[in-house]
Formats: C-alpha cells, sequence, structure tokens
C-alpha cells in the first residue's frame, strides 16, 4: 500500500492535462528492483522505462504502466474515470494498492 499526493501535468501544447501519483520511497525501491530483475531474466527493458502494474484505489481497479523519475520514483498516471469514480481531485492525498 502506498499514499501519495494526486498531481496535475498539463502540455504546453494544449488544454490536456495529465493526473499521477509519485511513487517513491519502499514502493518505488521495489518496482525499480523489479523492472531490474526482469532486464536481468532477459525480458529487455519496456518503452520510456516503463513497468506494467494493476492499481487498486478504493473499489477502481486498472491496469496501467508506471513510468520513472529522473530524481527517483515512478509515477502512476490515474484515469478520468478513475478519478471521477473515487472523487479525486488535484491535491488529494490518495492510498492506492499496486502488483507488478
Amino acid at each position: 500500500m502506498h499514499t501519495g499526493t494526486l498531481w496535475r501535468w498539463t502540455s504546453l501544447n494544449g488544454p490536456a492535462a495529465w493526473f499521477f501519483i509519485t511513487i517513491d520511497g519502499a514502493a518505488g525501491d521495489a518496482i525499480a528492483a523489479t523492472a531490474l530483475m526482469r532486464r536481468l531474466e532477459g525480458m529487455g527493458a519496456r518503452g520510456f522505462g516503463s513497468v506494467k502494474v494493476r492499481a487498486a484505489i478504493g473499489g477502481s481497479r486498472w491496469s496501467s504502466s508506471v513510468f520513472p523519475v529522473k530524481g527517483g520514483g515512478y509515477m502512476l498516471p490515474v484515469k478520468a474515470a478513475i478519478r471521477k469514480a473515487e472523487g479525486l481531485g488535484e491535491g488529494d492525498a490518495v492510498t492506492l494498492v499496486l502488483e507488478f
């Protein structure tokens, strides 16, 4: 289980916004270890260094990928349908469960 803050990234090219939760600390370290293990097992690296995950927030569950952050950790995109179903907005603290 991990708790993070829902944050928004807005493109410089238009009005589209993406929402993410940063996965750091022990959870981020576990994802990095999984990514390294998969590379060592010959599974190769995925695009942008991503790792496939299953995520759950409240009663919502979905499949996605997490993407590495330069300073450490990963970021999980949170779809509009999930935010709406769980009543989430920018700046909310979110507790989630990840499987990878």
